[in-house]
């Protein structure tokens, strides 16, 4: 009976490693044409099978060493087919593996107490089997991980958490398999069915404790995410109040000017009187702002911001029919304009050259559209991969980059879409409302 409990075959296990790894590689952007792809996979195919095949004879000795080069063969080939940075491509990795060991585990666990029990009509055939039992359980781990694969989970994680869950698979890995290396010990079992059984236990549970694990993380991240936008949300609120309050505070000042100008010009002197006046106007033209969009949300907005340019030298243009903006609720043109422009004044304030520091503005309707483009020149282009958002360029991007996300979120409430373009030096955040679009709730 013991004879009949063989370990599983090395090309069951090259299978389920490569299998696995698609299964993140379907989630995932897959960098590379369709065609390029399909090669890389099945050259990886090969690549495991045989690896794992001409190793299977080597002594016990040998057997963590070829393990480990067998996760590695799984890292580079998510590597490179897939759009992820190396502490992304560990994290699949890690995951892949484990679910490899419970589909390979399993499968053979099944296809072992199917050849016990000697029912015909039970043993469907090992290819067969093999086939259903892989397809059940990456299809299954497919639809698990999707939701949270398009939560952008990934880039979020942190290299903390990445170690923790790659410490918790070597673990797993380590508890499940001790049996067939360690015959004596309070933590194995000598008699090979149940070997097998906590072994596939052991794989399921681990990865039933890696999903738990992901989905707080996911929790955790989501929560804080929505945090940090809510209070970008506040802060830019907050900015269009007090911008309203200085715009009031600049245009009553200015009309003070006036008078006093008006009665300075009764002075004696013509030399005191003449350079009197010319400082107050200057002060006056300084500060003036001469902004009427049609929207008084904007207005400010543009207030405060045009004040911050002219502050630093940057030449702020504007061509905006404000009235089409009436379906935008004030939090969503406060996101949209302030982080936006934002974004746009830090960037012109770095570069050396005053006459290259200009940012325009547009806001237009184009084939039922309500067109909106904010545009900034840009001396180091932007790098922008091809469907996302720019990154961040701060240090500290867990903290940061939220302003891009609050736009998206804004524009996505009412149906539109934004885009991000480098058009020869020209960085171009264009936003697109369907013009017939009723206000959000």
């Amino acid at each position: 009976m013991e004879s009949i409990y063989q370990d599983i075959p090395r090309i069951y296990t090259a299978i389920a490693e490569w299998a696995a790894c698609m299964v993140y590689l379907l989630l995932l952007k897959k960098s590379g044409r369709k065609k390029f792809f399909a090669i890389k996979s099945v050259a990886a195919l090969v690549i495991q099978i045989l690896f794992l095949e001409f190793t299977g004879g080597l002594p016990i000795f040998f057997w963590i060493p070829c393990m480990m080069t067998a996760a590695l063969l799984m890292y580079f080939f998510i590597w490179l087919c897939g759009d992820v940075t190396a502490k992304e491509c560990l994290y699949c990795c890690t995951k892949a593996f484990l679910l490899a060991e419970l589909a390979a585990s399993l499968e053979w666990q099944l296809h072992t107490y199917l050849s016990v029990t000697r029912l015909p009509f039970l043993y469907i055939g090992r290819f067969a089997l093999l086939i259903a039992v892989f397809t059940a359980v990456f299809a299954l781990a497919y639809f698990m991980e999707k939701s949270m694969f398009l939560r952008s989970y990934l880039e979020q994680l942190s290299m903390k958490e990445v170690l923790a869950a790659t410490g918790c698979v070597v673990v797993i890995f380590a508890f499940s398999n001790m049996s067939f290396v360690v015959t004596n010990s309070p933590f194995t079992a000598q008699i090979k069915a149940d070997v097998f059984i906590i072994r596939t236990l052991i794989d399921m549970m681990g990865v039933i404790i890696l999903y738990a694990f992901q989905r707080r993380i996911g929790e955790y991240v989501a929560e804080a995410e929505i945090n940090a936008m809510q209070n970008t949300l506040k802060a830019q609120y907050e900015q269009y109040r007090n911008y309203l309050e200085s715009v009031e505070m600049i245009q009553i000042k200015c009309h003070d000017l006036k008078h006093q100008i008006a009665g300075l010009r009764t002075e004696t002197d013509a030399e005191k009187r003449k350079e009197w006046l010319d400082a107050m106007e200057q002060e006056l033209n300084a500060n003036e702002i001469d902004i009427n969009t049609g929207n008084k949300v904007l207005d400010a907005i543009l207030g405060g911001k045009s004040l911050r340019a002219k502050k630093n030298h940057i030449q702020m243009t504007c061509v905006i029919n404000g009235k089409l903006l009436d379906f935008l609720h004030v939090t969503d043109i406060c996101s949209i304009f302030g982080n936006a422009l934002d974004n746009a004044l830090e960037n012109a304030i770095m570069i050396d050259d005053e006459r290259k520091r200009l940012i325009h503005i547009t806001v237009s309707e184009q084939k039922g559209f309500v067109f909106i483009k904010i545009a900034n020149y840009c001396e180091n282009p932007i790098e922008i991969k091809s469907g996302k958002m720019p990154e961040t360029t701060k240090s500290d991007k867990k903290n940061h980059g939220f302003g891009l996300k609050s736009i998206r979120q804004s524009v996505e409430k009412y149906g539109g879409a934004v885009t991000a373009v480098m058009d020869q030096n020209w960085f171009e955040l264009n936003l697109l409302f369907p013009k017939t679009v009723n206000q959000a709730d």
